[in-house]
């Protein structure tokens, strides 16, 4: 046991190549926060008694209360290997699907990780989510197979069943990795295909393909866990050991006399020992003999644990001795088994020592980072790092040096904020006072008691005139009055801290390269930071001071107020730190949100942002009980957005401060936070704001009981539900197949929409492309003002892609030149919808950003355009069901007709010409001619064609408005009316749900889903166990209680993990009325069976104050006893 000092860990900090920055990563309730317990004991940080029990690491009560662990917290540890001494950062992290967002800031600043399996639960879904987000931002793994203990005493294994059970799980993690690395060697091959074909061909010999994939050349073997790899530690940690084959390798070498290298191959596998031979054989099923891992490690594990649980103190005893142990007469006569066991193992395999080896030999240390990570982490969006500038490039080598010369680059990320209250800070912590400063203050205490005294007797109350004198004195000392023993003890003055905020700061980041300096200037760099503008701005070369560079958007420059020491539940203060360490850092509040990088060189890039496993989809509005607490709502509110990675916080345009969180767990912890720590107010929230989105569909082939529809009376069902629906207003036309014709109020211009129903798998890849989409549209709208804008070469290619995946898609006699002819998507410019342009007049796409050039005839309509797609925008933001947004609808404007405007512009042109004529004078005959003529042209026209629009001629106002305005309001109806006249559909936002659950209570957790509207998609058995794991869908809006009522029905035995995976469509029609006798009896008023989407949009028109058509009151007749009025 090590208890160390500040200054060892600050002389461990100068050796980069000594230290391992890893993180614990696993499902949740699979023992990772025990494990970091285990590693901290060795440390002597906490007793080896509470590893375990006292879940260091979990420093937040709820943490505690809940017994799951809803943060990533830094400790930082001191292993000693032989002669090496190595500092390890190790980074706990959640297990629960709500706080995935902390294990994506935790994987971002680590080199390795150790990956934690449940032995009998073995791979479950968050284990494969937490490895793909390690591979994807090239970090190195390690296992660890924990819980080996409930092998032995709840499922009852045979050393051999156990060891069959081991071996399954891992080729199942092994698996998960080989999908992987498959899947990366696929697409490195489809770019370089992709790049191979814009070469033209070398020779025009005989093409041959080449079917081979790249698999066959790639080298995969050090990716997979292996026990004699070392890669791999059997554990328990409750249990505190645990082993990887080495440390066996090295006992039965003495013992057996077999060579260690021919064990370490040999203890995993099918290998059994010939001991007559003393020769280790290959093929032990076939003989049916044991295998050494089962012979020589488990045997030995299962009959301690035997002797143990039987109370056998004889064989107890025996084992000790053999063993060359020392146990405690305290755990000796304890009448727990677990005591026993934990003081037998934790002595003779103690699981810090065989998980800090495997970590200091097997995960790199930040000298040995991958280039492939490091240009990952400089390209933002779709650049290339061959596309950044040279000064940018020339960074690559900094960060692969890792130097920490005074010439290096600083080069630090931070990964998120997170807040300490403000007494914990180091500065801010109680000191012991020395004995003269205890001596000043009992004297100066005497002086002001005596004051007092005399004060008193003489009627007069003044001001002590030693008052003035107090701060020279003693600083940090408050005035207090007698009570010398109070003085005493008294070291910090609490006054100033009551007022400041409770609430501090600190920034969770790691330095890459350089060394952070207490006091030193850097750069913050947010992420939209561009260092070509920077470079294009200053000349090279330059020296000039932070404060005299010209400003950048996206870059401000700070100092470094506070460097910490990150040691879980403590901060110590550090004056500077050397590259490649994981640090707190003071003071960034004000310059950083959720995460930024910061360097010394404004060349450097902005890294790529962190990408999060759980999208927040739960939204409820907050209020403050007492409505003068606004302002306390308001900074509390963004305190918590500040302070958690995952949390979205907004005003939506009803007023209501919104907060959106990534799942039930999530959402009651920012309410606590919100309550307890940022704004401390009584806050009411309202009900879950569910999200919806308005669909449109083909029209339906049979009705809600299922029987066909004929044709004729399809049609006039649909017309006839239509029309009581939608009441399409007179001067609105509507053909068979839902052509809407409309006009401007002022009779200017005439619009041709209809509504068409997309694709699923269009809807699904715009859905996909969405910033895809964003940076065309920007690119477009750049284009049409003139702007020059950079479009690299990648994103053209990703354009072109998906381009011909759209084109791929759409096909059909319907769908002929739609994707040519697509004007713009919404809602914002990137939704899932699109507007489709088929007017002859005016052609306008959004793919001519990428040509480079925008036609004259667009520059002529250009603002009446815009006018067009503004209103699809807002017809697509707030559909006409219920005002929520629209997905999957694509609007085909077929025609335009201007010619009452041009005729009307036409005729102004010419007028305004000859007044100019008349006030040139010529001739009052000639002025009178014309002036007669003037006032015959203006009574031609109509008075509504006399007026100009408002972005041509103010002189001229129009009594509708703004022609522009006009056409953003008739375009907008146009749509609605248009989605009207076809079959309208809710979609629900969709969670998938993962359940493991034993056999017995299969049935209640069937029960659970289908009363709230679920549908199981795959139910499997875990091979081994008597475990089931149910994939299943789940309707968000249901999803509120879901987990709770799972447990209460149980017992605690199934407990669900709730990711939102899709939107689906409601299959009711929310407008359908019921008209034979059958639907009225299945779905009528009485009916038991409730019409689903119905009941949807009526909420939500209730939440949002819309007209609710619903009967409130059906027969209030009077009740009466017959009994009293006879």
């Amino acid at each position: 046991m090590v208890l160390n000092s500040l200054d060892k860990m600050i002389e461990l900090q100068k050796n980069t190549a000594n230290i391992r920055n890893i993180c614990v990563l696993a499902h949740v309730d699979h023992g990772k926060t025990t494990l970091a317990d285990c590693l901290i004991s060795s440390n002597g940080i906490i007793s080896s008694r509470l590893a375990g029990k006292l879940r260091y690491m979990d420093s937040r009560e709820d943490e505690q209360v809940r017994g799951i662990t809803m943060k990533s917290s830094a400790i930082s540890l001191h292993y000693a290997h032989g002669d090496e001494e190595y500092l390890i950062n190790l980074i706990d992290s959640p297990g629960h699907v709500d706080f995935s967002s902390e294990v994506s800031t935790a994987v971002r600043i680590c080199d390795g990780c150790i990956i934690v399996v449940d032995a009998v639960e073995g791979v479950c879904p968050q284990t494969q989510a937490v490895l793909r987000q390690a591979w994807l931002e090239n970090i190195r793994p390690v296992l660890v197979i924990n819980k080996i203990d409930r092998l032995i005493v709840e499922l009852k294994f045979t050393p051999q069943e156990a060891h069959s059970h081991l071996k399954n799980i891992l080729e199942q993690i092994n698996a998960l990795t080989g999908t992987l690395f498959t899947s990366k060697v696929l697409e490195e091959r489809a770019e370089r295909e992709t790049e191979a074909q814009g070469k033209p061909p070398s020779d025009q010999g005989e093409q041959v393909y080449d079917w081979s994939t790249g698999l066959e050349d790639t080298d995969d073997s050090h990716l997979y866990f292996s026990p004699e790899q070392g890669n791999v530690v059997f554990a328990s940690a409750i249990d505190g050991w645990g082993f990887g084959i080495e440390h066996f390798a090295n006992i039965y070498s003495q013992k057996i006399g077999i060579r260690k290298d021919v064990l370490l191959k040999t203890l995993w596998g099918d290998y059994y020992i010939n001991m007559k031979a003393k020769k280790i054989m290959k093929g032990d099923q076939a003989k049916g003999k044991k295998p050494l891992f089962v012979q020589l490690i488990l045997e030995n594990i299962w009959s301690l644990y035997d002797a143990v649980l039987k109370k056998d103190k004889e064989k107890i005893d025996k084992i000790v001795t053999s063993l060359g142990l020392k146990i405690g007469a305290r755990e000796a006569r304890h009448s727990d088994p677990k005591v026993q066991v934990n003081a037998i193992c934790s002595q003779w395999l103690p699981i810090s020592q065989a998980v800090l080896a495997m970590v200091c030999q097997k995960l790199p240390s930040p000298l040995d980072i991958k280039s492939e990570r490091v240009e990952k982490l400089m390209c933002t969006g779709s650049q290339m790092f061959d596309t950044l500038p040279p000064e940018t490039q020339a960074l690559k080598a900094a960060f692969m040096k890792c130097g920490s010369e005074d010439t290096a680059p600083v080069i630090i990320f931070v990964s998120k904020m997170f807040a300490v209250d403000a007494k914990a800070l180091p500065q801010n912590k109680p000191r012991p006072l020395t004995q003269e400063e205890i001596a000043r203050r009992r004297e100066r205490a005497r002086q002001r008691h005596a004051e007092k005294l005399s004060g008193m007797q003489g009627q007069v109350h003044q001001e002590p005139a030693g008052h003035e004198g107090a701060p020279e004195a003693c600083p940090r000392g408050t005035a207090l009055l007698g009570d010398e023993q109070q003085v005493e003890s008294m070291s910090a003055d609490p006054g100033p801290q009551e007022e400041e905020s409770q609430e501090a700061f600190v920034a969770f980041a790691r330095v890459f390269s350089g060394v952070a300096r207490r006091g030193s200037k850097i750069f913050v760099l947010g992420p939209k930071y561009n260092p070509i503008e920077f470079l294009q701005r200053v000349p090279s070369g330059f020296s000039a001071s932070l404060d005299d560079l010209p400003t950048v958007p996206h870059m401000t420059s700070c100092t470094l107020e506070n460097l910490y020491l990150l040691m879980g539940r403590e901060l110590e203060e550090l004056e500077e730190v050397p590259p490649g360490n994981v640090l707190g850092i003071g003071g960034l509040q004000d310059f950083v949100l959720k995460s930024a990088t910061l360097c010394s060189l404004p060349s450097c890039p902005p890294f790529v942002p962190l990408s999060f496993e759980a999208t927040p989809i739960v939204r409820v509005a907050v209020e403050p009980k007492h409505p003068s607490e606004m302002p306390q709502l308001v900074r509390g509110m963004k305190l918590l957005n500040q302070a958690d990675p995952c949390v979205q916080v907004l005003i939506q345009e009803t007023g209501e401060h919104v907060l959106i969180t990534a799942g039930e767990v999530h959402l009651q912890r920012c309410l606590d936070d919100l309550r307890e720590r940022f704004a401390k107010i009584h806050i009411s929230v309202s009900e879950p704001i569910i999200p919806f989105r308005e669909t449109i569909t083909k029209p339906p082939r049979v009705d809600m009981v299922n029987e066909e529809i004929g044709k004729q009376q399809k049609v006039a069902v649909i017309h006839q539900t239509k029309e009581d629906q939608s009441r399409i207003p007179e001067g609105v036309q509507v053909d068979s197949d839902g052509l809407i014709t409309i006009t401007t109020p002022n009779r200017l211009a005439t619009l041709y929409v209809r509504a068409l129903p997309l694709p699923e798998e269009v809807t699904q890849l715009l859905e996909e492309s969405c910033d895809l989409i964003r940076s065309l549209e920007q690119l477009t709208s750049s284009l049409d003002e003139d702007r020059n804008t950079q479009v690299y070469q990648k994103t053209q290619e990703k354009v072109w892609e998906f381009k011909g995946r759209l084109e791929q898609h759409l096909t059909g006699r319907k769908w002929r030149n739609t994707v040519d002819q697509i004007w713009s998507f919404g809602p914002r410019k990137c939704g899932p919808n699109i507007l489709v342009n088929r007017s002859e007049d005016f052609q306008s796409s959004v793919w001519t950003g990428l040509d480079g050039r925008a036609s004259k005839e667009a520059s002529r309509y250009r603002d009446l355009g815009n006018s067009i797609v503004s209103g699809f925008q807002l017809a697509t933001l707030s559909g006409p069901m219920c005002e929520e947004p629209l997905m999957g609808v694509c609007f085909v404007l077929e025609k335009w007709d201007l010619s009452k405007f041009e005729e009307q512009e036409a005729s102004i042109k010419q007028i305004q010409e000859q007044s100019a004529l008349v006030g040139e004078g010529q001739g009052e005959e000639k002025a009178h001619s014309l002036g007669a003529r003037n006032q015959e042209l203006q009574g031609d026209y109509s008075e509504a064609s006399q007026k100009r629009t408002a972005h041509k001629d103010d002189s001229i106002p129009d009594c509708y408005g703004p022609f522009s305005g006009q056409l953003i309001a008739t375009m907008k109806e146009a749509c609605r009316y248009a989605l009207q006249v076809k079959p309208q559909r809710l979609m629900a936002a969709m969670y998938t749900c993962d359940i493991m659950a034993t056999s017995d209570v299969l049935g209640r957790v069937y029960a659970v889903l289908s009363k709230r509207e679920g549908r199981v998609l795959q139910e499997e058995m875990k091979e081994g166990t008597d475990m089931f794991i149910i994939k299943a869908v789940l309707p968000v809006a249901e999803s509120f209680g879901f987990a709770d009522e799972i447990r209460k029905r149980t017992s605690g035995l199934a407990s669900p993990q709730l990711v939102f995976s899709h939107w689906e469509i409601i299959p009711s029609d929310p407008f359908w009325v019921p008209t034979t006798e059958e639907e009225y009896l299945h779905f009528g008023e009485k009916a038991d069976s409730e019409n689903q989407a119905r009941k949807y949009m009526n909420a939500v028109r209730k939440r949002k104050g819309l007209p609710v058509e619903e009967k409130l009151v059906e027969h209030a007749e009077k009740q009466r006893t017959l009994g009293r009025n006879k």
